[in-house]
């Protein structure tokens, strides 16, 4: 039964994970030679084997040796991705060095905002690179491919909102169908031009490298694509554990990419016409079109797979305080994380659609794409590097070298990609300064805030201790209120303007903080706790509802599981009121921030989802209590 189980699990995460990876093999030897790249390799046997070989080694390097061997064993309680390995490092690295976590952590935030661009560019080019294929069958159809690719981008993002809950059954059984054609065709290249294999020797990569460094490394740019979504691998670690993962990776996904890639090469050696699509052209001339329209599959599904990743980043950064909170709607009641956030929906579409149109083909948008994965998988390898350092205590020396020639490996990469800047490796930065901007904004506005409003809201407990001094006694009222407060130390900005203002309160009442915890999901009888606030007998409690950073708060459940006698008698959850506090911000001349950011961090608070949805607060029941801060 366990082997049925887990066989299943490696189909779903075929389905899910190797999506972007598994439909590089589509555009990155055609890249490579491509003639109209500022950079090309010059066309000749040496080159194919030299290039073939490298991408292989590359492959085996960064994603085999790097990402399922070492990477995916630094998990957050089984989650993965670069925002779990933050959390990590914030949770480990203060022993070794407060600062330089901290300055991890900032180049993590910055990494993940790199990833948003990598979620715009790889439908883009994805989609692109297998509508293209049409031109090998029909070349007169070459004007279609952008319409087609806008509807079918446009189709993608539409269905969203439902969630890939319902079709994501089907997605592993076409990849696999993927796979075992790419392998197929990629065998029928091998046996014209068996010579092929002995580029399996790292002695042609490395052949290419010393012997052509100067057309080799700028070659690096475009070998790069070969490992596009490796990252992908560690961030959905947590769906299907890294034990799946690593088995369809090394049982199918990477022997049927190195069949296709050598396939691919041997086809290069035999005609050099091919150099305009070798993927499509390695197909028997009557598979094509079922190429074409599988290819097309692929794409989509390598597209969902980091299109559900973005709203899982911008999940995570919100709850950890990178991002405002958003509206998130759980498309799966089985599946964790499946989730759709509708405002990074339509960001996304807007970028996509964009990309395809300014840029109009597969090669154009490649040398955008390679900036994005190499910043992001060296970031990580820094991470990693790090926090194996300070947490599991490995050998410096084993660190400097073994580690440091990763991540040489990667800066080489990166370097690369740094020559394509002006050719449009300049968008994944862009996209990256910009977002990195504003989720530290973000961060160091909430901060201020927060600050200002335990100003203005005084202490709790002195707040607790002055109504039990009442003389008379504060009016109570039948019923129970729940006030939301961000912290046990503060007195709600609601609580304080209702007995200020109307000189009452109810008789029952629950001060309730949400805590964020840095871990994925906190356990349930983790999840609450109470505290009398020194007074055992005035009907008011402070209680701490904690959450894990994966998880979504739903308030009203979350307190019909209080324990009575911890609540000084009984509370009616069922008709309890609930009071929230909404600020009103505004820039004001205290030098907390530069007047941009201050600008920034009060446009980006419009996008905050509503506090009583976004907690599932019965809006019939709800009162909302109005202030103002300066920023």
């Amino acid at each position: 039964m366990g082997q049925k189980v887990t066989f299943a699990v490696v189909i779903s995460a075929l389905g899910v994970v190797f999506g972007d990876i598994g439909t590089s093999p589509i555009y990155t030897l055609q890249t490579l030679f491509n003639p109209d790249d500022p950079h090309p390799v010059p066309l000749n046997d040496n080159n194919v084997y030299g290039v073939v070989s490298l991408i292989f080694w590359t492959v085996a390097t960064i994603v085999t040796l790097t990402y399922v061997m070492l990477i995916m064993r630094a998990d957050n309680n089984g989650e993965g991705g670069i925002m779990a390995l933050i959390t990590l490092l914030q949770r480990w690295g203060g022993s070794a060095g407060h600062r330089t976590a901290m300055l991890l952590a900032a180049l993590g935030i910055f990494g993940a905002a790199l990833f948003f661009g990598d979620s715009m560019i790889t439908p883009a080019i994805s989609v692109l690179s297998a509508v293209e294929g049409l031109k090998v069958v029909e070349p007169g159809l070459g004007e279609w491919v952008v319409p087609i690719t806008a509807v079918i981008i446009a189709a993608l993002f539409a269905v969203q909102r439902h969630g890939t809950a319902v079709v994501g059954r089907f997605f592993g059984p076409v990849m696999v169908v993927w796979f075992v054609a790419i392998g197929a065709c990629g065998v029928g290249g091998i046996v014209t031009h068996p010579q092929i294999l002995w580029a399996l020797s790292p002695t042609y990569a490395l052949g290419f490298v010393l012997g052509h460094f100067h057309i080799a490394f700028f070659a690096l740019a475009a070998v790069v694509l070969a490992v596009t979504g490796a990252e992908a691998l560690y961030a959905d670690m947590g769906h299907f554990g890294r034990k799946a993962i690593t088995r369809g990776w090394l049982s199918l996904v990477l022997p049927a990419c190195t069949l296709s890639y050598f396939g691919q090469g041997a086809l290069l050696i035999g005609d050099e016409n091919n150099v305009s699509a070798p993927f499509f052209l390695l197909a028997p001339e009557w598979a094509r079109l079922p190429i074409v329209v599988l290819a097309a599959a692929a794409t989509v599904i390598a597209s969902q797979a980091v299109i559900t990743g973005a709203y899982s980043v911008a999940s995570q950064a919100a709850q950890l305080g990178y991002l405002p909170r958003l509206r998130i709607a759980h498309t799966s009641a089985s599946t964790i994380g499946q989730v759709y956030v509708p405002w990074i929906n339509g960001v996304l579409f807007v970028g996509v659609l964009t990309l395809v149109f300014a840029f109009r083909s597969s090669a154009a948008l490649a040398y955008a794409y390679g900036m994005a994965v190499t910043a992001t998988i060296t970031i990580t390898t820094t991470l990693f590097l790090y926090y194996a350092r300070t947490r599991w205590n490995t050998p410096m020396w084993l660190v400097v070298f073994g580690g440091g020639g990763l991540l040489t490996a990667d800066l080489l990469l990166f370097a690369a990609n740094l020559t394509k800047i002006v050719h449009g490796a300049w968008l994944p930065l862009l996209i990256g300064v910009v977002t990195f901007a504003i989720m530290t904004t973000w961060q160091r506005g909430r901060h201020i805030v927060t600050a200002a409003r335990e100003n203005v809201e005084g202490s709790l407990s002195e707040f607790i201790d002055e109504l039990a001094r009442s003389r008379p006694p504060l009016p109570r009222v039948p019923g129970t209120a729940v006030f939301l407060n961000r912290s046990g130390n503060t007195a709600p900005l609601a609580m304080r303007s209702n007995v200020e203002h109307n000189h009452v309160l109810h008789r029952h009442v629950i001060i309730l903080s949400l805590d964020t915890e840095p871990i994925p999901r906190v356990p349930q009888a983790e999840r609450i706790s109470v505290s009398d606030l020194g007074h055992s007998d005035d009907g008011i409690v402070h209680v701490t509802a904690r959450f894990g950073y994966m998880e979504r708060p739903n308030v009203p459940a979350t307190l019909r599981k209080l324990d009575p006698s911890l609540t000084e008698g009984p509370v009616d959850i069922a008709d309890a009121s609930y009071f929230l506090s909404k600020i009103d911000l505004v820039a004001g001349d205290a030098p907390t921030m530069a007047q941009w950011r201050k600008r920034l961090f009060i446009a980006t608070s419009y996008i905050t989802a509503d506090a009583a949805a976004y907690f599932k607060l019965p809006l019939d029941r709800t009162v909302i209590i109005g202030s103002r801060i300066e920023v």
